[in-house]
């Protein structure tokens, strides 16, 4: 797929380059990461304006890159190589199922700097319906299941993605009873869509952004060929465009919430 292309494609805006995007080694014109946004799961209970009210304190063009559903082999890694090649940090959410199948791309996601979460053990499209000790195997044992191949509890992140985002008020409460945010989303690409291909992922995500005010979390899936193959070039337009990357990590102790 050829940048100009897509730049036609999209009704590209004149350049910009974005503000404090990080130095990224070998990589003069990588995007880059440009700040950490620390947040404390008390503060954002329930985040994403695609589901609820209240979403990250972004400012415009600003994004955050979050990839659900892995990992698997090939294309996980791919899209790994691709954010070390961006200077990206982003914010992975895992199925706990998949991580005991490819345990060293979860340990990579953590060895690379980006944020590991929770998207369930078993990606069940029911939650709404699942019974309570149902709910806490899918929700508490995938964060155990991580935290075992990372070693280390703190590694996981206490954020939570329900898978389809099929949200209920129980199945929130319980996320937010475990200390964990619910994370939504504020613009989808639809790289998930049977027909829809890599120019039109670039697309929709870049018209979602702009209905969005130029600014919030996009959620994108790291398991498929064709994000994988986006990826690159939207990373770019990005850019062309003026948007900074935003990397969101918890509060912990010594790292308080960003005010």
């Amino acid at each position: 797929m050829r940048r100009a292309a897509i730049i036609l494609a999209c009704g590209a805006l004149p350049a910009a380059l974005p503000a404090g995007a990080a130095d990224c080694p070998g990589n003069p014109d990588a995007i880059g990461t440009s700040r950490t946004l620390v947040v404390d799961p008390r503060d954002h209970p329930r985040i994403g304006s695609f589901q609820y009210p209240q979403t990250l304190p972004l400012a415009e063009k600003e994004i955050v890159l979050t990839l659900d559903d892995g990992p698997r082999p090939l294309f996980t890694a791919r899209v790994l190589d691709i954010l070390a090649r961006e200077c990206v940090k982003a914010t992975y959410f895992v199925i706990g199922r998949h991580a005991r199948e490819f345990p060293d791309l979860v340990r990579r996601m953590h060895a690379d700097g980006h944020t590991v979460a929770a998207h369930s053990e078993s990606h069940p499209l029911s939650f709404p319906r699942l019974s309570a000790e149902r709910l806490r195997r899918e929700v508490q044992g995938s964060v155990a299941t991580i935290a075992a191949i990372l070693g280390d509890e703190q590694a996981v992140a206490p954020f939570f993605r329900i898978p389809g985002l099929l949200r209920s008020e129980a199945v929130e409460r319980h996320i937010n009873a475990a200390g964990m945010m619910a994370w939504s989303t504020d613009v989808m690409a639809h790289d998930w869509a049977r027909r829809i291909t890599e120019p039109g992922i670039i697309r929709r995500a870049l018209d979602r952004l702009a209905d969005k005010g130029h600014r919030g979390i996009l959620l994108l899936h790291d398991i498929k060929a064709r994000t994988a193959a986006a990826l690159p070039d939207l990373l770019r337009e990005l850019k062309v465009r003026g948007y900074r990357i935003v990397h969101v990590v918890p509060a912990a102790p010594g790292r308080p919430a960003t005010r």
